[in-house]
């Protein structure tokens, strides 16, 4: 079994460690979700048992296909490519690091982007 209070503050360090990222839930809900500027790039479910984040072309459908026990299709933004991922199964957290920052390289402004170095930004979408 996996610890999902541990799994969420992962989570929650991999997001803030990303430039202007803050935490402040959606909507009406109280379960932590993580923005830059007023844009959602990640976010977890109430019960704290998947992440949600959004994936460049072609990205949800090739994780999904690759490990459906880790990776599904979200209900409500999963028909514009946001992947969820489960919590409460083992997960390869570098690769989540790597999939968190894509979703904010997806969202964030360029400036912001341009601060992370590296690879050039994904498409957007």
């Amino acid at each position: 079994m996996v610890d999902e209070e541990a799994a969420a503050a992962r989570i929650r360090e991999i997001c803030l460690s990303l430039p202007e990222a803050v935490e402040k839930p959606f909507g009406g809900h109280t379960a932590p979700a993580y923005r830059v500027g007023d844009k959602l790039f990640a976010m977890t479910s109430e019960d704290g048992r998947s992440l949600t984040f959004k994936a460049g072309p072609g990205v949800q459908e090739a994780l999904v296909a690759s490990d459906p026990g880790r990776f599904f299709v979200p209900p409500y933004v999963g028909r514009n490519g946001w992947v969820g991922a489960r919590l409460d199964v083992d997960q390869d957290w570098e690769e989540m690091a790597g999939l968190i920052e894509d979703s904010y390289r997806l969202i964030a402004p360029k400036r912001l982007v341009r601060l992370l170095g590296g690879r050039p930004p994904a498409p957007r979408t």
